[in-house]
């Protein structure tokens, strides 16, 4: 079951619409619940150090940002429960670290018995996070879901010449195409095993037919989706996709293929 896969959000401006949450909800369990002695605080010192526990609880979660989308690239953008696991812990980690480093550098700073970390950690930090965390976690699978669902109705169609067989999949299950005289190579994932079908077609007519498709070189087309890294082959760029599959890019479209897949 730790192996399962979870819904998976890539896009920025999703996690940064769960960071504003975290900033605000935090900012509200403090002022309310008044766990680090708030209550000493008056309105003014409230509206000016509670803020900083907020930004701080959104700052940890895109700081992690980066851990996960190298997370979702080593598991060949699968995304599982045990993923999904590791990077709340990491969160959890820097969160600890950052707000920890707030409380005695801003809000206690030079006192002489400031809360220990362990009492810090198990009466402060820890009830807050019960509180979040569960809306973190929903938050996460809400927009991964939506994701996925949008995706799983995206279908696309290689269509052959005159009355030569196609091939109709779901966008995210094609992976790469190759010209291979006067037809072209199919590579693509049938329950997650690599399959090939060749088609009568050329793969200009592709390129200009379907373009969420990627030019890397003059005989192939990828799905950016299945990125995985870069490689250099005998002194040549190479990008490596699911299933490692290693897809020459020419100086041509070095450039743009830098820059759609510097993205992902």
């Amino acid at each position: 079951m730790f192996k399962s896969s979870f819904p998976f959000e890539p896009i920025l401006r999703n996690h940064l619409l769960i960071g504003l949450g975290i900033a605000v909800w935090v900012f509200v369990f403090l002022y309310f619940t008044e766990p680090l002695d708030v209550n000493e605080f008056n309105a003014t010192e409230k509206l000016l150090f509670l803020p900083l526990y907020g930004l701080v609880g959104a700052l940890a979660y895109l700081l992690v940002l980066p851990f996960q989308v190298w997370l979702y690239r080593k598991n060949e953008k699968f995304w599982s429960l045990k993923s999904e696991f590791f990077f709340i812990c990491f969160f959890l980690s820097i969160g600890l670290i950052l707000s920890r480093s707030i409380y005695l550098y801003i809000i206690v700073p030079n006192e002489p018995n400031p809360y220990t970390l362990s009492y810090y950690t198990k009466s402060i930090y820890l009830p807050a996070i019960a509180t979040i965390l569960p809306i973190i976690l929903i938050g996460r699978w809400a927009f991964g879901k939506f994701r996925e669902n949008k995706l799983s109705t995206k279908k696309i169609e290689i269509e052959g010449e005159g009355t030569y067989e196609g091939l109709r999949l779901h966008l995210n299950d094609l992976v790469a195409i190759k010209a291979d005289d006067n037809y072209i190579a199919v590579s693509f994932l049938d329950n997650n095993k690599l399959k090939k079908q060749l088609i009568r077609n050329k793969l200009s007519t592709i390129a200009m037919a379907h373009p969420d498709l990627l030019r890397t070189h003059r005989s192939y087309l990828i799905n950016p989706y299945h990125f995985v890294q870069w490689k250099m082959n005998s002194g040549k760029l190479h990008a490596v996709l699911t299933s490692e599959i290693e897809i020459p890019v020419s100086k041509t479209y070095a450039d743009d293929t830098k820059a759609v897949l510097g993205q992902q």
